[in-house]
């Protein structure tokens, strides 16, 4: 039933009837080769996969879990985030073409369009993290073919008008594919938004236990969906049973985690922003955060990862906070069950507009732990760099 939550309908594809006996979740299936008994039916298709490559049991109920939480006519899965990000531009964009993004982009993807798509002939142009929607739109030419969005952006948190640039974007024939990572597509769905593409790093929040690396693509118009899945089939790409069968498991349980993660994300901002040595707290559901109103009027929830830009500071400074704390690991990636930490001010430099940020700039998730705890362990690691700033 299309009026069930997320939270019921993600747990309600496992237990629906008329599949028989069975357990919970599809069996793993290691496979390559797949045996006929007619030699007439090697190449029929619709007894269910001809070859490895092609998404057996667990995948397939993957894909179909996906498909439904984000509202779409299909779901495809490739092997990383990063992937579920390259497969729809490579399958939309042609030489001569033009693609529109923000440069708060995340690294590897600014990097692809760069080095991979630029060889190619496709054109990248940035617009400003913090451009309004008209200015945006004004930045499309006779060449943009894709707007790529990313609401929040990396690292810096921008927000940008998602329903309203889908709508202009359509008026201007320009498709439209957002990185939906951090909404998991639970606090928001893009689809359903006027987005022609949504994707997302299942590495992150669906698989939650920073155990494998995945991405989702997720479309309904039928001509874009031709084009991803033709692209995927293309490439050869495939995710293996082991995977599949993790992420679908953790997919179980995402609405629980992802609630309970940004309860603690929350606690944690509000007391950084009062403390003494930090300047601002970029999150975007923190209240009084220039996101806040934005975020209000689109997301039913929230991701556990933020910004916190330091006062002044230094290197040095930064490195002995993350030395000092003992409950966050120093690790890249976010989503997972536990806390971690990253020192991102060099990330700056990549930027076409470096931001004033005015001090060092941390990234930090909030996992599964005590959020009394954390704080008490980030308390540790602000009088570490107080030891080294006086």
């Amino acid at each position: 039933m299309t009026d069930r939550s997320d939270r019921t309908r993600l747990i309600a594809s496992a237990t629906r009837r008329g599949r028989g006996r069975r357990g919970v979740s599809p069996p793993i299936e290691r496979a390559s080769t797949l045996l006929n008994d007619d030699p007439a039916a090697l190449r029929d298709e619709s007894a269910g996969p001809v070859y490895g490559i092609e998404d057996l049991g667990a995948a397939r109920e993957l894909r179909s879990a996906l498909a439904e939480l984000e509202g779409a006519k299909d779901a495809w899965l490739v092997p990383s985030g990063l992937a579920a990000v390259t497969v729809p531009l490579t399958a939309l964009l042609r030489p001569g073409d033009e693609v529109l993004t923000t440069d708060a982009l995340y690294g590897p993807t600014r990097r692809f369009l760069k080095r991979h798509l630029g060889h190619r002939g496709v054109t990248a142009t940035f617009h400003a993290p913090d451009a309004s929607t008209d200015q945006i739109l004004a930045a499309v030419t006779e060449r943009t073919k894709v707007l790529l969005i990313e609401s929040p952006g990396s690292l810096t948190f921008e927000m940008v008008d998602v329903p309203a640039l889908a709508e202009g974007c359509r008026a201007r024939g320009v498709l439209t594919v957002m990185d939906n990572t951090w909404a998991a597509g639970l606090s928001f769905k893009p689809l359903a938004h006027g987005v022609d593409v949504s994707v997302q790093a299942v590495t992150k929040y669906v698989a939650g236990h920073s155990d494998l690396l995945m991405g989702a693509i997720a479309a309904s118009d039928p001509a874009v969906c031709k084009r991803i899945a033709e692209t995927i089939e293309d490439l050869g790409w495939r995710v293996s049973p082991d995977d599949a069968w993790l992420a679908l498991r953790g997919l179980r349980t995402l609405p629980l985690r992802y609630a309970e993660q940004a309860r603690s994300a929350l606690a944690v901002a509000e007391w950084l922003q009062a403390r003494e040595e930090v300047a601002e707290v970029l999150y975007p559901p923190l209240p009084g955060s220039p996101m806040h109103a934005l975020w209000s009027r689109d997301y039913v929830g929230a991701a556990s990862i933020l910004g916190v830009v330091m006062k002044g500071g230094s290197e040095a400074a930064t490195h002995a906070l993350m030395a000092a704390v003992e409950l966050f690991g120093l690790g890249y990636s976010w989503g997972g069950f536990e806390s971690l930490m990253t020192h991102e001010t060099g990330q700056m430099a990549y930027r076409r507009g470096e931001p004033a940020l005015g001090g060092e700039l941390l990234r930090i998730h909030i996992g599964l732990e005590d959020p009394a705890e954390l704080i008490a362990d980030l308390a540790r690691g602000l009088a570490a760099w107080r030891a080294v700033i006086r």
